[in-house]
């Protein structure tokens, strides 16, 4: 047995288990959907970085939801796409951890992010003239750092307590990346622990972060039918409605795929929610806020003029 376990030096990623002609279609659409997620994201990022208006805390915090999703693609969409080319290439041991590390990060980070906007949003519409003084550059540089930070640890932990256990074949992970329970299910010990782990942390950092976002958005809503300006009104739903599209995705995806039923191919299911809220939900992010959201395109109409000005 402990020679066995010395000798799992790297792993094989089953990926999408179909003929080699659906994985060429395949890798032609995901490598064009990543394409949309680098350039969408990245537009995001460009113009907030360009555009005076866009320096505020809103666009900030936004910024940094854009970098956690190129982040995401870059983790798992390039080591997909390979796969789907050649199915048999391994992945060594420390970049399996290390992508489940990363993997584990940003999502934690973005959920944390997620309620930091929507904790913004209430402060601007709840209670706008202390907006200033509550949400200053010190307060969101610090919920930002928060966030970045508690993403990391919990990570950290996660994967502290995955090294801690032997690993002793078989070596195939039934996924198209490192996710942590896969990797799990090849352990050969007690993976209580992990199990208790990863519930803990998911309580933590998607029920409690939905629930503090449905009674902010509970609060905004109330806030917002208040208004009396008509034009106000439509510019809290336009801002609002932006963050709350990307909140459903990001939440919603993530309890279906930890609380959809068992289905016979219950690992098949898992990839194709898996693939959505780790592939689908970063390319979406960029189109929603710049489709509903005013400012974004204002700010792109600006950019655009100028550079055909120049």
């Amino acid at each position: 047995m402990e020679e066995n376990q010395t000798m799992v030096m790297e792993f094989i990623l089953l990926g999408f288990c179909l003929g080699p002609r659906i994985h060429f279609v395949l890798f032609g659409i995901f490598s064009l959907f990543y394409a949309c997620t680098l350039l969408g994201n990245g537009a995001i990022l460009g113009l907030i970085c360009l555009d005076p208006r866009l320096h505020t805390p809103m666009y900030f915090f936004l910024s940094h939801l854009a970098m956690v999703d190129v982040a995401y693609a870059c983790n798992t969409v390039p080591r997909m796409l390979l796969n789907l080319l050649d199915p048999a290439m391994p992945i060594s041991f420390g970049g399996c951890m290390t992508q489940t590390f990363l993997f584990l990060t940003f999502a934690h980070t973005e959920c944390l992010l997620l309620v930091v906007m929507s904790y913004d949003r209430y402060v601007a519409i709840c209670q706008p003239l202390r907006y200033s003084a509550i949400i200053s550059w010190r307060v969101c540089i610090t919920l930002v750092a928060t966030s970045w930070v508690c993403g990391f640890l919990l990570a950290l932990l996660h994967v502290v307590l995955l090294l801690r256990l032997p690993f002793c074949g078989p070596h195939k992970i039934n996924h198209f990346f490192c996710e942590i329970l896969s990797v799990l299910k090849l352990a050969c010990a007690d993976t209580r622990l992990n199990q208790v782990a990863i519930f803990a942390a998911s309580v933590f950092i998607l029920v409690g972060p939905l629930c503090w976002v449905l009674v902010s958005y509970m609060r905004i809503l109330r806030a917002i039918l208040r208004i009396q300006s008509g034009e106000g009104r439509r510019k809290a739903f336009s801002t609002c409605s932006s963050h709350l599209c990307v909140v459903g995705l990001f939440f919603g995806s993530a309890i279906v795929m930890y609380m959809a039923p068992q289905s016979r191919h219950p690992e098949e299911q898992q990839k194709v929610l898996f693939l959505f809220y780790s592939f689908f939900n970063p390319m979406l992010n960029p189109l929603i806020y710049s489709l509903r959201n005013a400012e974004v395109k204002g700010a792109l109409r600006r950019v655009l003029c100028k550079g055909h000005s120049q």
